[in-house]
């Protein structure tokens, strides 16, 4: 079958017809399959999410059937390009999670392909064991893409690589056969072991027992780390006691079989744990001290170099644990760990490493961390290394080629010393980090690959670099695979009888070679520019935008910073990515929106067929559907991906284009006409009591009858002028269309507390017509014209307030913030960026005056009273939702509670569409429902968000305050 032509043939009809999971063939899809965290690009034949093993071997007989190539795919964070492919598509990542078998006794568990790593290890903590091979992407990488890789993590030096903890593999043969790759007995004779089953199996056995020693005279020359090479002699060097064929398909990345289930071996939990951040004025002599360190039996060693503390000092999340752990300006750290069940050795160790750095010339450079918070948030800095490495912004990024290169530790100061010469000479640099206890260093050249001079450096580079290696009898391939951008190397690194011996392993498991090709044997070349997410001719197409790109370049240049590495498919902490945690859909994603977007933008949608048109196209307002702006990503994404502002970016585009809904309008002018129905709420309410009205109205606006709606108050908020003693420090109390006319009573306890706290409050009004307004509704529906309107209002009525330097005080985050976010955007200059300086919310407000001796609000205690605080999902993006929890604690005795979780589901008018209301729920149930719900019947709940707050209502049957509502009780009572 012409593989250019699949998905106008059966193979969709036929797939839909006998699987029951999903099966993908639209243009869109393929699209957001067609690449991975590496630097390739390959639209793949369509895409397949099996529900279980029975729906992977129908694929596979069906894909053998019309002669079609097939790709095991799990997070889809490999950095080689093992997940893209001309191929039919199986992703493991949705369905099939499940934690089939555990053994807490003998250590040992069996899962699913697609079970995320962190994940599992939650489940097996309450038995103090854990999976030791802790890769940095562990948040989302799953076992199978694990167990394909051969990957390791910052603590191999100590437990290995997946190689060394995969115990068995049911895996699924090109020809169909299941089989159970597992110990095989010593004594296997020449006939086969009728034991080992079944006979396509044991012919296989036979066939793998002198596979090694194809190789010849270079049988012993694989490096130590060497990815596939030593998991192929380990075959010819065990073969007189027995071995592992389990250990065969690690690292095989999806060429051999397809696993199914994979039985891992478990380690206990190290019950202490100690840090020693090690600072080092020089990168070579950091690289130099490593070989000494490894000597005090450290757990990890791990590499932070300049370039990556620079990089974490610019993102908000990053930059306060980096100040902490970070003394001056080092041009690098290791980061050392001593773990296990003696404390007292542990610290013991740690001094130890303190004085050796006093040897080496470095007193004074250990920072000592022994408190496991501490080094957990050490340790995440590190793990999301790459992701903070690809935050560069502009063309050039830090490129994946050569990073899995490991040399023995007492060359590895001499290697890096003489690899950065070589970056040097070809007019670059290179960005370094990790696992430098085991001499392999992820070091990725800075190259711009979008020119043809990029792949030129890449090939140059690579080639001298890998003569180094070689030269340093060290390994090419150390744990990230080999895929489409090393394996046209193997022959030069092992020779070119061993890599007949790869070919002789695949053909004996795949002779048509349907399972992943062009991977491990027979690759393409790596520098093939067809190949590259930039292709030739790469551009973008001209767009005329509606808000100021330029610190990314422009729009599509924000798009392109997305880097696959999965950091959204995460499930905690934080809010990121809510859309994708309860669909479990690529689609919804952080990431499959950005390189849908990424596409549509350089018009490669279709095969280009939809042109500049793909952006305006239903297919991506269906893609952008879910995504609920709660602003995660602006803060969670390392590589600052902010999904919130280019759905505001598309939206403008597709109404434009498609005109507005009748609920578009509802929602978007609900400021112009909301002094106007606040006179009618006691008829507008009826909706809430009569179900007739309320499916009259999903009928006509599509508002789900299931859904009360926010009560309108006839008695709403007119505002207050000079409120407050006199003398006292000015403020503008800022309210919004929501506390106005929804729940004025929050706006006038804020009134009252800003009062009793010494404060003459002000609510601004303009010269002539109805309040102020953010313009967020009207952001929400595409409308940025109109919210421009409304900007421009309020800084024409806030600018005597910026001009004496008033503080400007908001009560909804989604409104307030909107002046620090949006307004720079819509209108930038020096007006936004005075207001977004002078824009805070209430809590914000009262951590900085209470920190500068001020904010004397009396209040009475509340002894025996908890208050429960749900944070709103833009407070976390702009780590305001701390300061809430702080002004709760002004209360005396009152126990102030927070807890992690994602964003509420309600997400402004999201929860309140007929078509999202499921899905809303779904959210909602991942944290903040069940959470609000098992709380005690006394517990103050708590939420300063006018959704947050319906939507506790809603889905709990229970009442969560404003913040200011609980501090105006506490100071009322003093009266």
């Amino acid at each position: 079958m012409p593989l250019d032509n699949v998905s106008g043939s059966g193979l969709e009809a036929r797939l839909k017809r006998e699987l029951r999971g999903e099966v993908l063939f639209d243009a869109f899809t393929r699209g957001r399959y067609s690449t991975d965290a590496s630097i390739y690009q390959i639209e793949p034949l369509g895409v397949v999410v099996p529900k279980d093993r029975e729906d992977v071997a129908a694929a596979l007989q069906i894909a053998r059937e019309e002669g079609v190539p097939v790709l095991p795919r799990g997070g889809g964070t490999s950095q080689c390009g093992q997940t893209v492919a001309r191929a039919l598509v199986l992703d493991c990542s949705k369905y099939m999670q499940e934690v089939v078998a555990l053994d807490a006794e003998a250590r040992r568990v069996k899962v699913q392909p697609g079970v995320v790593m962190e994940r599992l290890n939650q489940r097996l903590r309450p038995h103090k064991l854990w999976f030791p091979v802790d890769v940095s992407t562990g948040d989302r990488a799953t076992i199978g893409g694990m167990t394909a890789n051969n990957s390791c993590g910052s603590r191999s030096i100590r437990y290995g690589n997946m190689v060394h903890n995969v115990r068995a593999i049911d895996a699924i043969l090109a020809d169909g056969t299941e089989a159970r790759f597992a110990e095989v007995p010593g004594n296997f004779g020449p006939n086969g072991d009728q034991q080992v089953e079944p006979e396509r199996y044991r012919d296989l056995v036979r066939d793998m027992r002198p596979a090694p020693a194809r190789g010849g005279r270079n049988r012993g020359s694989f490096p130590e780390a060497a990815a596939p090479g030593r998991r192929l002699q380990h075959r010819h060097d065990r073969r007189c006691r027995g071995h592992n064929m389990a250990h065969l398909l690690v690292g095989s990345e999806g060429t051999l079989g397809f696993f199914t289930e994979i039985e891992l071996d478990l380690q206990p939990i190290p019950p202490h744990r100690v840090l020693g951040i090690c600072h080092f004025p020089s990168f070579y002599k950091a690289m130099d001290a490593t070989q000494h360190i490894v000597k005090l039996g450290p757990s990890a060693c791990e590499l932070v170099d300049r370039t990556m503390i620079e990089l974490a000092r610019e993102n908000a999340v990053f930059r306060p644990i980096v100040d902490r752990f970070v003394q001056g300006e080092p041009a690098a750290l290791l980061l050392t760990e001593f773990a296990g069940d003696d404390a007292d050795d542990n610290h013991r160790r740690l001094r130890q490493l303190v004085e050796l750095m006093g040897d080496l010339g470095f007193p004074g450079a250990v920072v000592e961390a022994t408190d496991p918070a501490f080094q957990s948030a050490v340790w995440n800095v590190r793990k999301e290394g790459l992701n903070i490495m690809m935050s560069m912004k502009g063309d050039g990024k830090p490129i994946s080629f050569i990073e899995d290169c490991a040399v023995r530790l007492e060359d590895l100061a001499e290697y890096t010393d003489r690899l950065t010469q070589v970056f040097h000479k070809h007019g670059t640099y290179g960005t370094w980090y990790a696992h430098a206890s085991v001499g392999c260093l992820h070091v990725r050249p800075v190259i711009n690959l979008k020119q043809e001079l990029g792949a030129k450096q890449m090939r140059a580079i690579a080639e001298e670099a890998f003569a180094m290696v070689r030269e340093y009898k060290g390994s090419h391939s150390g744990e990230h695979g080999d895929g489409l951008v090393r394996s046209e190397h193997h022959e030069a690194m092992f020779g070119p009888r061993i890599v007949r011996a790869f070919e002789e392993v695949k053909d004996s498991f795949d002779p048509a070679g349907l399972f992943n090709p062009g991977k491990i044997v027979r690759p393409p070349k790596m520098d093939d520019r067809s190949l590259f997410r930039f292709k030739p001719g790469y551009r973008q197409l001209p767009l005329d935008t509606v808000l100021d790109w330029s610190e990314w370049g422009g729009f599509a240049s924000a798009a392109e910073m997305c880097n696959n590495n999965g950091a959204c498919r995460k499930s905690d902490p934080g809010v990121m990515c809510p859309s994708y945690r309860a669909t479990g859909d690529e689609q919804h994603l952080t990431r499959g929106r950005a390189n849908t977007l990424r596409l549509a933008l350089s018009g490669q949608l279709g095969s280009g067929q939809l042109g500049p048109e793909a952006l305006t196209s239903d297919e991506m307002r269906d893609t952008l559907a879910l995504c609920v702006s709660c602003k995660g990503c602006k803060r969670e994404c390392p590589t600052g991906v902010d999904m919130a502002k280019m759905k505001v970016e598309f939206l403008y585009h597709y109404k434009n284009r498609h005109g507005l809904t009748a609920r578009d309008r509802a929602i978007a002018y609900l400021p112009r006409y909301a002094p106007y129905a606040a006179r009618l709420a006691p008829l507008l309410n009826l909706r809430n009591r009569v179900g007739t009205l309320a499916a009259l109205g999903e009928k006509m606006l599509g508002f789900s009858a299931r859904r009360s709606l926010p009560e309108w108050s006839r008695e709403y908020y007119r505002g207050s002028t000079d409120t407050g003693p006199m003398g006292g420090r000015n403020v503008v109390l800022l309210v919004d269309t929501f506390n106005r006319y929804f729940e004025p009573e929050n706006a006038w306890a804020a009134e009252r507390v800003l009062a009793r706290a010494g404060y003459r409050v002000n609510t601004p009004e303009p010269a002539v017509g109805r309040p102020l307004c953010c313009g967020r509704t009207f952001l929400a529906a595409g409308l940025v014209e109109e919210a421009k309107k409304e900007a421009r209002r309020m800084l024409e009525a806030l600018a005597p307030y910026l001009a004496a330097g008033t503080p400007i005080i908001g009560l909804e985050p989604s409104c307030l913030l909107t002046l620090r976010d949006e307004y720079p955007s819509m209108l930038p200059g020096d007006d936004t960026k005075a207001l977004a300086g002078h824009a805070q919310l209430f809590e914000e407000f009262v951590a900085g005056e209470r920190a500068a001796g001020r904010f004397d609000l009396p209040v009475k205690p509340m002894p025996g009273q908890t208050a429960l605080l749900h944070g709103h999902c833009h407070q976390k993006a702009f780590n305001t939702a701390n300061a809430a929890a702080e002004a709760l604690k002004l209360i005396p005795e009152l126990t102030v509670e927070t807890f992690d979780s994602t964003c509420c589901g309600m997400a402004g008018s999201f929860g309140f569409e007929a078509e999202h209301y499921e899905v809303s729920l779904r959210i909602g149930e991942l944290g903040v429902l069940p959470k609000m719900r098992a709380a005690a019947p006394e517990t103050l709940l708590a939420a300063c968000g006018t959704s947050c707050r319906h939507q506790i209502a809603d889905g709990t049957g229970r009442e969560a305050r404003h913040i200011v509502r609980i501090l105006d009780d506490a100071s009322t009572l003093m009266g």
